[in-house]
């Protein structure tokens, strides 16, 4: 089934063409005849300008300038978050109401490379009811059959800034579709007693209505277990946000692609999705631990792919310095995996453990890091090596403490 998400997720970081025809469900977001429809988005920080009387394609181009929404950023703070001689760092206000898992974030818009900046960003609590009991059978919906799951994203926009803002938007959505038919399943603790086909080139699902029951297992045949089935769920999702993105290109609704990096957290597990060139990883008492892996070959057809990574938070006792750093390519194209270790070590050591404003503070040293200081008409690193001059974008995600992930 990987082999053949790949090959669709393809479009979802490439600026034009369009998936092979896949059916859609109608509960879909996209769908016109959606019955369950997802409740409203909250307004994301609006545009720096607007226009009614702009043609369709200055209207899209003008819209697609926002923030994400937990950075509050006014009129005045929108306007400074565009401004590329100043490149001031942006980060959630120290309001008292935080991120979920006091998560820290920084971004700063690219010296000059394109109008705005392009990356986007999403932080989500998800909850997600059951459609149908195991045997297809519809059942009533009803208070406690539900789960939530925990959402990051980063989304880094290349000729446009639409589809990166249309997939923050959207992608979590098309994963709470595909988790709905398998909460039944997820919330039964013991390992599901199921099998799926493994014939190659067969469409796989999430959905519990195509598993078999264990006497139909035999040797050509996998056995399911819940990881499995909420890996295919995220592959999926890709997949749909993919096909709705082109339809939307073929529309002149949207234009340009994106890269797209996905935490998900389900059930004592971290699920990493990333198509494109951004990169999370782990750093667990000083040790590194790569969660994510860029395709950067020379055509764009062999670089877009997709890989899903887990990661089993029950396995191992955190401590409120272990964290999972989530960054676009303007952090990672001049700072190491070693250099941001250190920088995690450097920041939170000044910190008091239970201070939550310490993982803000990471996420800002990471991105002032990268972007360097004005000097010599650019930007420069202490080594006097050019800074990034990329949008750059940084979610760092506490991995221990006191109710983290409770």
């Amino acid at each position: 089934m990987l082999n053949r998400v790949r090959s669709a997720v393809a479009h979802l970081v490439s600026s034009g063409g369009a998936p092979p025809p896949r059916p859609k469900s109608p509960d879909l977001p996209n769908a016109p005849s959606a019955q369950t429809a997802a409740p409203p988005e909250a307004p994301r920080s609006p545009p720096a300008r607007a226009g009614s009387s702009a043609p369709a394609k200055t209207v899209e181009a003008r819209a697609s300038f926002s923030r994400p929404t937990f950075l509050q950023l006014s009129p005045g703070g929108l306007r400074r978050a565009d401004d590329h001689a100043g490149r001031a760092v942006q980060s959630p206000p120290d309001t008292g109401r935080r991120l979920p898992w006091s998560t820290g974030y920084a971004e700063v818009i690219n010296a000059g490379k394109s109008r705005h900046n392009e990356d986007q960003a999403c932080c989500e609590v998800v909850y997600v009811e059951g459609r149908k009991s195991v045997s297809g059978v519809p059942r009533e919906p009803s208070q406690g059959q539900g789960l939530c799951f925990y959402y990051w994203g980063l989304f880094d926009g290349h000729a446009g800034g639409g589809a990166a803002e249309m997939a923050s938007r959207l992608l979590h959505r098309h994963i709470r579709e595909q988790l709905k038919d398998l909460v039944e399943i997820l919330q039964d603790p013991s390992p599901p007693p199921l099998c799926l086909p493994s014939t190659p080139g067969a469409p796989g699902s999430s959905d519990a209505s195509h598993l078999v029951g264990p006497q139909s297992c035999c040797s050509s045949q996998k056995e399911v277990t819940h990881e499995s089935l909420v890996v295919g769920a995220i592959e999926n999702a890709f997949q749909f946000m993919d096909e709705q993105m082109a339809r939307e290109r073929r529309g002149h609704q949207v234009e340009g692609g994106c890269c797209a990096l996905v935490v998900v957290y389900l059930l004592g597990k971290v699920y990493v999705a990333n198509a494109g060139d951004s990169r999370a990883i782990i750093v667990r008492n000083g040790e590194i631990i790569p969660m994510s892996r860029e395709f950067t070959p020379e055509t764009e057809r062999q670089r877009l792919q997709l890989l899903v990574r887990v990661y089993d938070l029950t396995q191992y006792e955190h401590c409120p310095d272990d964290v999972l750093v989530l960054g676009t390519d303007g952090l990672w194209d001049v700072t190491s995996d070693c250099e941001v270790a250190a920088t995690v070590d450097r920041v939170l050591s000044a910190y008091e453990p239970n201070d939550a404003s310490r993982y803000t503070a990471l996420a800002q040293a990471l991105v002032l890091g990268a972007r360097g200081i004005p000097r010599d008409r650019g930007w420069r690193l202490p080594n006097n090596k050019l800074g990034s001059g990329d949008d750059i974008s940084v979610f760092v995600i506490p991995l221990g403490g006191p109710g983290s992930y409770s």
